[in-house]
């Protein structure tokens, strides 16, 4: 894969075989030329886990203190008092008749669907379109809830949701390149945190393996997961 002038400089600027500080790779990381839109700050953690094994499938949710720097479009789905709540909450969109019949036609133009437990027989017929998409609700990672105005203003706010791909590996943004420094590290050890607190009981040995920060346009820098503590 041919890269361009910016990637080669910021891969000059890193130290290709030594771990950095997560402070210190922020540091570097946010002196690296800027492409020309505002990148996306990832976090990708690979940990010592079998995800084909339901005791080890590290799932859950995380708000970040300083949310993501993405704007989120909300749709509850609900029929009842609870569509007030969910309008009062700040949902983008709320209702059952309107939105359910559009899903079923394709329309996926939401970032985050909550949902009342009731509403889940019929957004379980919706599977095959929203489960490739991530949107469909689940009670694992609180979009299947009875409490929406808790629900709704953590979308808001910046919750995130974090998933073990099969390689093992958790990708998770941290915020945007525009973001001061600090902003980005707290996030950051907002979300090593959590992962910390749901480590399986069965794991042996080191949980996790490896640590990596990047820009959507920059080269990843490796990091010493003993700078989070």
């Amino acid at each position: 894969m041919k890269h361009g002038k910016n990637y080669k400089q910021s891969r000059d600027q890193i130290e290709h075989d030594r771990e950095y500080g997560i402070d210190e790779a922020l540091t570097v990381l946010g002196a690296m030329p800027k492409a020309k839109f505002d990148e996306t700050v990832d976090l990708a953690v690979r940990l010592n886990v079998n995800p084909r094994h339901a005791d080890q499938n590290v799932r859950g949710t995380v708000v970040l203190p300083n949310g993501t720097g993405k704007s989120v479009r909300v749709l509850v789905i609900t029929r009842g008092p609870k569509e007030q709540e969910a309008t009062d909450a700040g949902a983008d969109m709320v209702g059952a008749d309107e939105y359910l019949p559009k899903i079923k036609d394709g329309w996926t133009d939401v970032d985050v669907i909550i949902a009342t437990p009731d509403m889940m027989g019929e957004l379980g017929k919706l599977g095959r379109i929203l489960g490739p998409r991530g949107l469909m609700p689940n009670p694992k990672v609180g979009t299947v809830t009875m409490d929406i105005t808790k629900a709704v203003q953590e979308a808001k706010a910046g919750r995130i949701e974090y998933r073990v791909d099969k390689s093992g590996i958790i990708h998770a943004p941290i915020g945007k390149r525009s973001f001061e420094q600090a902003a980005l590290l707290e996030n950051a050890q907002a979300i090593f945190k959590e992962l910390v607190r749901v480590k399986p009981a069965v794991v042996k040995g080191p949980y996790v393996r490896s640590i990596f920060v990047s820009g959507t346009m920059t080269p990843a820098l490796r990091i010493d997961s003993a700078s989070f503590a």
